[in-house]
């Protein structure tokens, strides 16, 4: 089983809406039984909160189920995910910094944006201090990064769909 873990910095808007577009695309192609993932924050803002309720109506727009619970990222986190998924370098960074303190390698961090052809930018934009329609351009951009990031966990693990 392959552990993907999506991170920002709250664990409330980016990072949860990541894990739940990526869960319902490996159940829309029967991948549930090769991956598996989570979402936490670098924070501890938001330990224990519910999504941002702006997350979670934009996610049910798209019939994408989310049940999570806000959390801060640890040694397990960083020793068990076989890859770790920042929003953007401010939250790499932080994943950078934990790995080293924790004296642990880990060579499969990487941007969600890394895995979308044609990216501009390479960070998601937190969409904490605006209106829906962040969350709708966040939506756009992690389903995309997330298609093709999939892709590549297909390919890189020879599964055939």
């Amino acid at each position: 089983m392959i552990k993907v873990l999506f991170v920002c910095l709250g664990n409330i808007c980016r990072s949860p809406l990541a894990e739940g577009i990526f869960n319902h695309k490996i159940r829309k192609y029967g991948l549930e039984n090769k991956f598996e993932s989570d979402s936490c924050g670098t924070s501890d803002y938001h330990i224990g909160e519910l999504p941002d309720d702006r997350t979670l109506k934009c996610a049910s727009k798209y019939q994408i189920p989310i049940n999570h619970r806000a959390r801060q990222i640890n040694r397990v986190d960083l020793r068990e995910s076989h890859y770790l998924i920042a929003m953007d370098f401010s939250n790499k960074r932080n994943i950078e910094s934990l790995l080293e303190k924790h004296r642990i390698k880990h060579d499969q961090l990487f941007l969600i944006r890394e895995f979308q052809p044609g990216a501009e930018e390479l960070e998601v934009p937190d969409p904490y201090y605006g209106g829906e329609d962040g969350f709708e351009k966040v939506y756009q951009i992690l389903d995309n990064s997330i298609e093709h990031f999939l892709e590549h966990l297909k390919q890189s693990q020879n599964i055939y769909v």
